[in-house]
């Protein structure tokens, strides 16, 4: 009777270890989904003519026209089910907006322009998934860089940057330090495809020696990626606006 409960009571701690691995598997994949989650759309509208998707809290919306219902399809939703066109709406009040969201918006619009004719990328309902999926991804990445704008307007101050402006798809950002004796304009040239690549950039100087050799080899320690603009910040304010240690 003893062997039996001890083995038993082995039985039940192993059971026990399982499930904590379980529950630390299913953690980490809900981490991952929650990471990587580009569910940007919210539907307003789906009836038997169209579907109607709303992107960015609601400045963007996307217009889908059905042709046809296919025999047998109750509610239209079979994936061969042909679209006859896909619109794309700005809803944002430029004139009310903050500058960090027109640019935001600009460069949605910059990747929905650049990929021509939408419905010859989805012709039918089966597609339509992958393009809320693409461009869930780019709202994603913009909405993000919108947040970042907004923490440097907030928090500049910390890293010597003076003033920072937006015009059309380019952020200028002028940095002063009298520690370093040293103010000039940093001007970055954005994209839709933020922050995946590398920024252009240009300098202008103001006072002391820092130029397009010092920023650009301070530029070429800074990897793509998330929160790319601010790392860029903070590493121009680290090597060359601080007192030499």
């Amino acid at each position: 009777l003893c062997r039996e409960l001890l083995d038993l009571e082995t039985e039940n701690e192993q059971m026990l270890a399982e499930m904590n691995q379980l529950q630390e598997k299913e953690e980490s994949c809900r981490e991952l989904l929650e990471r990587y989650d580009f569910t940007e759309w919210e539907i307003i509208e789906w009836s038997e003519q169209q579907g109607v998707f709303n992107f960015l809290y609601d400045s963007i919306e996307l217009t889908v026209v059905f042709g046809p219902p296919i025999d047998g399809d109750v509610f239209g939703e079979d994936p061969s089910r042909k679209i006859v066109s896909l619109n794309f709406e700005s809803l944002l009040d430029e004139e009310e907006a903050p500058p960090s969201s027109c640019l935001v918006q600009r460069l949605i619009f910059q990747f929905i322009e650049s990929q021509g004719c939408w419905q010859e990328k989805c012709p039918t309902l089966y597609y339509l998934p992958q393009v809320l999926h693409d461009i869930s991804s780019v709202v994603s990445r913009c909405k993000i860089l919108g947040e970042e704008i907004e923490f440097l307007e907030r928090w500049g101050g910390k890293f010597n940057l003076l003033k920072m402006d937006i015009d059309d798809t380019k952020v200028k950002l002028l940095f002063s330090s009298s520690t370093a004796f040293a103010k000039f304009e940093l001007t970055l040239s954005l994209a839709a495809n933020y922050p995946s690549v590398s920024l252009p950039f240009t300098v202008q100087n103001h006072i002391g020696n820092i130029g397009e050799e010092e920023i650009s080899a301070v530029l070429a320690n800074v990897p793509t990626g998330n929160h790319y603009l601010r790392r860029i910040v903070s590493l121009i304010h680290q090597h060359l606006l601080q007192a030499p240690s």
